[in-house]
């Protein structure tokens, strides 16, 4: 007979996911300077705390918290050498033909649209900011899979940031805006 586990509550899970992201250390800040240098060209009175806020609002979402946590559960499981093999190589030395990472952070992109899928690609193959720090694998620290995650974190809040944009222009009020946001969250 299956076991029936209690809910998790949204909140706890939304704390881990920052957390795990803090421990690893990527910070809010750090992601908002890749969304602020991708999306200033196409918006010139782009604020950095705007940046800031969009990053904020991407990890609210349930499905960026989730694969946060698994990406970021099996580098830490990699680091310590405890995946049973061929895995546990793979993933140690992101092996070029394992696109497991890609993968997830590619779903995860999926939720603000073709902006967002085509930012996360050109993030994973120009390695800009903190994604480049963590791909050099300097310190020790595996992060094969959070170096894609925060691709993808960025590719959203950027996209997001567009459809505002393009929002506002059309002329709705900011309530309709916020309202299209939430629509969008889950």
């Amino acid at each position: 007979m299956a076991e029936h586990f209690s809910h998790i509550p949204s909140d706890q899970i939304e704390q881990a996911a920052r957390e795990a992201l803090e421990n690893r250390g990527v910070t809010i800040h750090s992601i908002a300077e890749i969304v602020y240098e991708m999306q200033k060209p196409y918006n010139p009175s782009l604020s950095f705390d705007y940046c800031i806020d969009s990053v904020n609002r991407v990890l609210d979402k349930r499905e960026i918290q989730h694969a946060l946590l698994v990406g970021i559960e099996l580098d830490r499981l990699a680091e310590q050498g405890e995946l049973s093999e061929p895995l546990q190589s793979l993933v140690e030395q992101d092996e070029g033909l394992f696109g497991v990472d890609e993968t997830i952070a590619f779903g995860a992109a999926l939720g603000y649209g073709s902006i967002s899928v085509t930012t996360f690609g050109h993030l994973d193959k120009e390695k800009k900011g903190i994604i480049k720090d963590l791909d050099s694998k300097v310190g020790g620290q595996c992060h094969t899979f959070l170096d894609d995650m925060v691709g993808s974190i960025a590719a959203n809040a950027s996209s997001r940031i567009a459809h505002r944009l393009r929002d506002s222009i059309d002329g709705l009020s900011e309530e309709e805006i916020e309202q299209r946001d939430q629509e969008e969250r889950f």
